[in-house]
């Protein structure tokens, strides 16, 4: 106890506001005097693999700066028990009025990646905690769209103590932010032959730790059937992009040693996507494995009555969008114009309405034309529930990914259809800064855009050519190939 109060009272006024005492987070310790009840009491999870050395590096300054009991290695400890046993503390104090304030102020700082955010939603989802503590993202992996959503940046933080107290206030300053959460479920009849569990490169990482086959006492479970269940914040895809970030992610389990850097890894994602023939799928893409090819679309309407969706045959990629960003911070649904007849009952991409947005994908040039002002993907939908039926025999296997964590997904050939569904299932608590990008239906200080005729999307995506698309990508003011990438390797 002497120990903990003189750490405390060398702190400087700055941390004491994040600072939380050891007796309010383990019942081995005992209470503490002259302790001023925090302004912002935070618990940092931080992923000591991620962004190369950067994850551990970031662990060691932030143990430095707080109670070290209050900051967590995800390598060591899971955040499942890590929050279970502090809230079980907290419940032991609920007399103590420190505690009780802690409980009632706590934040949560998540260092990684997109997939280590996606754990540590779905498990303070997971434990329905009466008290559920707001997220706030620090930015170190590949894609980062999680932090990039909420005004976190994209780019890997500084490590450094001026770095983390940078950070650390932006926190405290913070607003809070709902965002909507979503079920997944997929179902197939037992193969007669062959694998039906998901494949993920090497191993199933731990962001996907819901995405799992129910037990037999499930209400969802089915005799019979193999049936999976999990969730997502950002997004879900299907086909190509998943089929290149399965490929990425492979390389990187196998020779973790060449992707310490974000730009190396961003520039071996653009090569990976040309080897595996994303930019020309037109070309070494079979037909056979395009969406409508593969799969019927369903969506449900507001009476829940199920209505095919008309995908174009040409849609190689289909993404199921939550948040405005994707694929390192880009938003491909962009700002429909309520003016125009094919936009008229499409929305802006609020992340609390209900709704997810499902856009589809040519090839890599199609999704590069993001990166042009105002451009956009190919809308198919809003919707509240979404479902796919693949045509029994279509193929052997496909490729999925939700919330950057990639996963080859095998199909039994002679049964019948293999089903995934999509639903809203609640909501989440998020921090955002007050440059968020993510727009909310309640919250009259986040960017709406409605009123202001220019943001519009007049740009008709459906009927450029990938010709035009190149030429459109290259004019745009936002985009420069970095200098340290040389691009005749990127083939």
């Amino acid at each position: 106890m002497e120990e903990d109060n003189n750490n405390y009272k060398s702190l400087s006024e700055f941390v004491k506001k994040f600072y939380i005492p050891s007796y309010v987070l383990s019942p081995e310790s005992e209470p503490e005097s002259e302790i001023v009840p925090p302004e912002s009491p935070v618990l940092v999870f931080v992923n000591s693999k991620s962004g190369g050395q950067l994850g551990g590096e970031l662990f060691l300054t932030y143990r430095s700066l707080l109670n070290d009991k209050q900051v967590f290695d995800l390598g060591v400890e899971t955040p499942d028990k890590v929050l279970r046993r502090i809230y079980l503390n907290l419940e032991r104090l609920k007399d103590d009025d420190l505690a009780r304030h802690v409980r009632d102020k706590l934040k949560i700082i998540v260092a990684g990646g997109d997939g280590t955010a996606g754990w540590l939603l779905g498990v303070v989802c997971d434990l329905k905690l009466s008290h559920p503590p707001p997220i706030a993202t620090v930015p170190l992996g590949t894609g980062n769209n999680l932090p990039f959503a909420f005004g976190w940046g994209k780019k890997n933080p500084g490590t450094d103590r001026t770095s983390v107290e940078l950070f650390l206030d932006q926190v405290l300053k913070a607003k809070e932010m709902k965002i909507d959460n979503w079920h997944i479920v997929m179902r197939m009849k037992a193969p007669k032959e062959g694998p039906c569990d998901p494949l993920a490169p090497l191993e199933l990482p731990h962001s996907l730790h819901a995405f799992h086959r129910v037990s037999s006492t499930d209400e969802l479970n089915m005799e019979g059937y193999h049936t999976f269940r999990g969730g997502f914040w950002n997004y879900f895809s299907l086909g190509m992009d998943a089929q290149v970030s399965y490929a990425f992610h492979s390389e990187r389990k196998l020779h973790p040693e060449k992707f310490k850097n974000q730009l190396v890894n961003q520039s071996t994602y653009v090569k990976l996507g040309c080897t595996q023939g994303w930019f020309c799928a037109s070309l070494f893409h079979p037909a056979s494995r395009n969406i409508a090819q593969l799969a019927k679309v369903k969506i449900a309407d507001k009476n829940g009555q199920w209505h095919d969706l008309d995908i174009p045959h040409s849609i190689r990629s289909i993404v199921c969008l939550n948040l405005p960003s994707f694929s390192g911070g880009l938003n491909p649904w962009g700002t429909p114009n309520p003016t125009k007849q094919r936009d008229k009952d499409l929305t802006p991409p609020f992340v609390d309405d209900g709704y997810i947005e499902v856009v589809g994908f040519r090839n890599a040039w199609h999704g590069l034309v993001l990166l042009a002002p105002n451009g956009h993907g190919t809308r198919l939908a809003q919707a509240n529930r979404i479902r796919f039926e693949f045509r029994k025999g279509a193929a052997d296997h496909t490729f999925m990914r939700m919330d950057g964590e990639p996963w080859k997904q095998p199909l039994p050939m002679d049964d019948e259809t293999v089903m995934v569904e999509l639903s809203h299932l609640g909501q989440v608590n998020m921090l955002a800064t007050h440059d968020c990008r993510s727009r909310s239906m309640y919250d009259p200080s986040t960017p709406r855009h409605q009123d202001s005729a220019e943001e519009y999307d007049d740009n008709e995506d459906d009927s450029v050519t990938e010709g035009e698309e190149f030429r459109k990508f290259g004019a745009a003011d936002t985009f420069k190939i970095p200098d340290e990438v040389d691009i005749s390797h990127l083939s």
